[in-house]
């Protein structure tokens, strides 16, 4: 039997070292440390609540474990927001009504801004095709999507 193993996370550029349980997820090991937007739904990498960015790619907090994440960087909804990356599409989400309880809200947010870093100009499909792993339950996806495709627009308008 394995018990705790060191591990060192950088999470939103902070250092974290810990000694934690082998089979303890990313999603609860984040929590545990206060980053709460990282939500907990299925449990199963379907609903897309506990999605994050490790090393820069949206990844599926419940499905990874903490220890695969030892010297690497962690991004979570608080460092998004923090540094401003996802500001103009929590303004287009409110604009939008794009949002309810919010619950899938931090996912949404942080895989419609991997889209739009990819993408400049997504369609409509594909703004939906990527965000197809993230559930919402409450707006029907319809302004989701309007918000994605207005940030969209405003980026390529800047550049």
């Amino acid at each position: 039997m394995t018990g705790p193993l060191a591990i060192t996370i950088t999470i939103n550029g902070e250092p974290a070292t810990r000694a934690v349980e082998p089979r303890l997820s990313l999603a609860d090991f984040l929590r545990a440390e206060g980053f709460t937007g990282t939500h907990v739904g299925c449990e199963h990498g379907v609903c897309g609540a506990c999605t994050i960015r490790v090393d820069g790619r949206t990844a599926r907090g419940c499905l990874t474990l903490a220890v695969q994440c030892d010297g690497l960087e962690v991004e979570t909804i608080e460092g998004a927001t923090g540094n401003g990356c996802v500001a103009d599409l929590q303004d287009a989400f409110i604009e939008n009504n794009a949002l309810q309880c919010g619950f899938c809200t931090p996912g949404m947010l942080l895989t419609a801004d991997e889209l739009l870093q990819e993408n400049v100009s997504p369609t409509r499909t594909e703004i939906r095709e990527h965000l197809s792993g993230n559930y919402c339950r409450c707006t029907g996806y319809q302004a989701i999507v309007d918000a994605v495709e207005q940030v969209a627009r405003q980026r390529a308008e800047r550049t």
